[in-house]
């Protein structure tokens, strides 16, 4: 079956699959070929697919949808990340993680600057019409 993950800014994964286990929010799931068609939510976590050749691939996912037509899977989520074993994905998972942590943080500083001086400005146009 051919798997897709989208992310908001690309493609992310085009591939075909022999199997594929996620986590929805009722609990874990495996997809095969002749599976029947569904919908899920996916949940913050781990999933797994087998290659055609039989080796397996591990990925983490901030949450999603998961859609298989057919003998389609698409899925669609805000981040993914991909690891050769579960240990590398980890290593990845956490330096994203603090990456994505530094940018909401520097974004919450900026933010807040443009606030103060949003209402410096209101201030200051209260004190003139005082004038």
């Amino acid at each position: 079956m051919q798997l897709k993950i989208f992310l908001p800014y690309k493609i992310y994964l085009d591939k075909e699959i022999r199997k594929l286990i996620a986590e929805g929010i009722n609990g874990y799931f495996c997809i095969k070929t002749r599976h029947i068609d569904f919908i899920s939510a996916l949940v913050p976590g781990l999933f797994m697919l087998e290659n055609m050749d039989g080796s397996e691939e591990y990925f983490a996912l901030n949450e999603g949808i998961l859609v298989k037509c057919g003998n389609q899977v698409f899925i669609s989520s805000q981040e993914a990340v991909r690891g050769p074993d579960l240990r590398q994905l980890k290593q990845t998972v956490v330096k994203a993680y603090k990456k994505s942590n530094e940018q909401e943080q520097t974004a919450r500083s900026i933010i807040a600057k443009l606030e103060a001086d949003t209402i410096r400005r209101f201030l200051e146009l209260g004190g003139k019409n005082n004038d």
